[in-house]
């Protein structure tokens, strides 16, 4: 394969889960929502943002979240994770990237996220530097199957496409 082709257009997945408790704040792509539950984390739990932000930087080969973010450094407790977001959009830059689109799936029993999917996708549009119309939310159940059905918690899966930029 071309070298050069190769290495102009990456893809990169995330994935990640957190566990919900009462009495904390619920925020979903920067969005936050009115709910009974919200995620636990060392950040502001932002599960989506924290998929995104792993399918970012392994398409550019720059590891994890928790190589640049650790949970164990306390600049990092309660962070908004779009900062982390922007964070992250900024090492893409330094390697010359940008990204094409951006598809994020979360898994959630309740709250219903249909209402909230356009203000998730604007934010998110924002951060990326992208037109909305390249930035996807979907939100789904497990028809209570499984801990994401129990209401123990929710996860996000995310896939971006990255292109170096000339």
């Amino acid at each position: 394969m071309d070298r050069t082709f190769a290495d102009c257009l990456r893809v990169g997945h995330g994935y990640d889960v957190h566990a919900l408790a009462p009495g904390l704040r619920l925020r979903l792509c920067g969005v936050d929502l009115e709910h009974d539950r919200g995620c636990v984390a060392h950040s502001d739990g932002d599960v989506a943002v924290h998929a995104l932000c792993d399918a970012l930087l392994g398409a550019a080969a720059l590891g994890d979240i928790g190589l640049h973010f650790p949970d164990t450094a306390a600049e990092y407790a309660g962070i908004d994770s779009m900062v982390l977001l922007e964070r992250c959009m900024e090492l893409l830059a330094g390697e010359g990237f940008g990204v094409v689109n951006a598809d994020v799936t979360i898994a959630m029993q309740r709250p219903r996220l249909r209402p909230h999917i356009d203000a998730m996708r604007r934010r998110l549009a924002g951060v990326l530097g992208v037109d909305v119309s390249r930035v996807s939310v979907k939100a789904t159940t497990t028809e209570r199957l499984g801990f994401v059905g129990r209401e123990e918690g929710v996860e996000a899966n995310a896939v971006v496409l990255i292109a170096r930029q000339k």
